[in-house]
């Protein structure tokens, strides 16, 4: 049995982890099968055997195993065909990579849809997530996703290393998507199903590589269901 554990809003099928879709996207990438289970931010118990309080959770078996970089490289490692990094000058690369994503990409848009995040949510796992992320903010949620529009230029910007890569071929990695396609992609996941916010400029070359990203494995990006009113 292999399943991904995932994390939820007050409705199990609006699953928006960043990181989990990095190893939902890796998965499909392997052409491997597997069954989600969503998780709200309070359902703790089901990620104990990986020693792990947070998701992204892949359990193949009876092996378990935590953190996104670390799933893509135990699936490279166990399942060697379309290999996702593709050599070990690859893989440390991409360790440099999933630095800039996790404290520049991750933690720029997390303020423009934090507020968006919380109205997810049931009420109790509500308060838990508005108590943990005003605690680190400094601020209410609303207060501080009230100045996205002044801060979506400076997170457009710090993108720019992307747009470089695309410049040389239609996905990151080259010809075809690889784990860094993902790796960034899962960002927009998560913005594209709590949030009606528009991160990117159509004339953007993000734009038209979100756009492939999304037509990926018969669409499955494109069909996730989103978690607000209205969504297109």
């Amino acid at each position: 049995m292999r399943q991904l554990f995932e994390l939820c809003g007050a409705d199990r099928d609006v699953c928006y982890s960043p990181f989990a879709w990095r190893v939902h996207l890796c998965l499909l990438h392997k052409g491997l099968d597997f069954e989600r289970v969503p998780l709200k931010f309070l359902e703790k118990e089901p990620l104990t055997p990986a020693n792990s309080k947070t998701v992204p959770v892949l359990r193949d078996g009876d092996t378990w195993l935590k953190d996104s970089f670390d799933i893509a490289l135990y699936l490279d490692q166990t399942y060697p065909d379309n290999p996702l990094f593709g050599s070990d000058i690859a893989i440390a690369q991409a360790r440099f990579i999933n630095g800039w994503l996790d404290r520049t990409v991750v933690m720029g848009l997390f303020p423009l849809v934090t507020a968006d995040i919380a109205a997810l949510q049931d009420a109790e796992n509500g308060a838990y997530y508005r108590e943990t992320r005003e605690k680190r903010l400094g601020a209410p949620l609303e207060e501080v996703q009230a100045r996205r529009d002044d801060m979506l230029p400076a997170f457009q910007v710090a993108l720019a290393p992307a747009r470089l890569a695309l410049a040389h071929g239609p996905y990151l990695a080259g010809a075809r998507p690889g784990w860094m396609d993902y790796a960034l992609f899962g960002n927009f996941m998560w913005a594209r199903i709590v949030s009606p916010f528009e991160l990117l400029d159509t004339g953007d070359a993000l734009y038209a590589w979100r756009e492939r990203m999304l037509d990926l494995f018969g669409g499955v990006g494109r069909a996730a269901k989103r978690g607000f009113r209205h969504a297109a």
